[in-house]
């Protein structure tokens, strides 16, 4: 069933979204040990693949549209798609580490944020704000509220704090396929978008810059940056509307969802 061009998941589908975030998340959670300073993002990513492939998953990342890599990982003025690669981390390096897996056929999809190293406050700062924003939005996620609230819901937090919202790119809808009706955007006025209805899955994934909104696309066709060299984060979760508010899917088995608490410490 579909309302508005997006698929209506049966309650029974909640079971299958759970599974494979759970593995998206584990994998996040497990990761996090392996980021440190000379490290490489490359080194990373194999670890990514051999813990997908060891849980009897597949990554739906390789393969996609020519995409040869488990994961993406993106460097400090990186907003998304950075390709895994042989530079080694810096100290005060930040990353965020996206997954989506497989499993028996439904999708889990999940990105956090890391650091190698100290972290430095203004980037402390801005992973503080990524990660609320993110969860603000999903407090937005009840029947009857809009796509629209979601946005507005990020967007004022972001821009209060005297950060930008990333426009160029959105969450997506997904269950048994990677990307789908509809594009969650990340600002919006409330009111306004599609209806969310109980059985809709979707992801939210904010990304916010300390600089100004714009990106642009490096020559790879994948890795876009901040226009302004400054640095940028996001957190991503899968979610689902349910008849009361919202299922996380890809909460952290470990409860380290916000990965970077206290490393500056």
């Amino acid at each position: 069933m579909t309302k508005d061009g997006i698929r209506i998941y049966e309650t029974g589908d909640f079971a299958g979204m759970h599974a494979a975030g759970r593995l998206a998340a584990q994998i996040l959670d497990d990761i996090g040990t392996h980021v440190f300073v000379g490290q490489t993002t490359q080194e990373l990513d194999r670890r990514i693949e051999q813990q997908v492939n060891d849980a009897g998953a597949k990554s739906a990342t390789i393969g996609y549209k020519g995409y040869q890599h488990a994961s993406c990982i993106s460097v400090n003025h990186v907003v998304c798609h950075g390709i895994p690669g042989e530079k080694k981390l810096k100290d005060g390096d930040i990353l965020n580490i996206d997954v989506t897996v497989i499993v028996d056929g439904w999708f889990g999809d999940t990105s956090r944020m890391y650091v190698a190293g100290k972290l430095p406050r203004k980037a402390e700062r801005l992973i503080d704000v990524t990660h609320d924003a993110l969860m603000r939005g999903i407090a937005a996620v009840k029947p009857g509220n809009t796509f629209g609230d979601i946005g507005h819901a990020i967007q004022t937090f972001v821009e209060g704090h005297r950060m930008s919202v990333v426009t160029d790119f959105c969450g997506h809808g997904l269950g048994q396929v990677f990307h789908a009706p509809p594009n969650v955007l990340h600002y919006g006025r409330p009111g306004t978008g599609a209806v969310l209805e109980p059985g809709m899955f979707f992801t939210i994934e904010p990304m916010v810059n300390l600089g100004r909104a714009e990106t642009k696309t490096l020559a790879d066709d994948w890795t876009a940056v901040t226009r302004d060299k400054s640095l940028s984060a996001q957190f991503e979760h899968s979610v689902g509307v349910t008849e009361n508010g919202v299922e996380i899917f890809t909460l952290s088995p470990g409860d380290v969802f916000h990965t970077t608490a206290g490393a500056a410490e």
